[in-house]
Formats: C-alpha cells, structure tokens, sequence
C-alpha cells in the first residue's frame, strides 16, 4: 500500500496488540540492561513512551544520563532488543 507521498504505508490495529503493564515493565527491564551491557558509563535510564511499532513489537524511547536520548524496538515475546537508536541533546 502507497502512501499520499509514494511512500509505503502500513496499516496497524493497534486494538489487537495492546501490551499488558507486566509486558512493559519487563521490556523497560531488558532495554536498561541492554543499555547497560552495551555502553559505558550509564548512570541512569528514564523511560518517556512506549507504543506499538508497525511490525507489532514495542518501541521504546527514553533518556540515558539526562543527555542522550534513544528509542529501542524490542520483541515482547521473547523480550529481545531488536534494534537502538540514540542522539545526543545538546542545550
């Protein structure tokens, strides 16, 4: 399916993959620990949101040391970390 700008388009209910709070407090779990065993001098992680990403799984985005911010998208079934993203805020 094409978007209005002739991008490609995907449709999402996100009604049939609603994440119980369990599922997401577990998936915050892992991405700090992934956070943690993958980088240097983490002092502290915040979470902002969590949503639906259109593949189904759960996206992830937050703030390591109040500076650096990232999105990670993680599987909540097998509470895999499938990819991370970051940028720094600089201010």
């Amino acid at each position: 399916m094409r978007g209005l700008n002739g991008g490609l388009r995907c449709n999402v209910n996100i009604s049939n993959n609603n994440h119980d709070d369990k599922t997401i407090s577990k998936v915050k779990e892992k991405v700090e620990s992934y956070l943690r065993h993958n980088y240097e001098d983490i002092k502290s992680v915040e979470f902002k949101d969590d949503m639906i990403d259109p593949m189904g799984g759960l996206m992830i985005r937050g703030t390591v040391n109040g500076k650096a911010e990232f999105s990670a998208s993680v599987d909540p079934k097998e509470f895999k970390v499938n990819s991370m993203g970051g940028k720094r805020r600089i201010s």
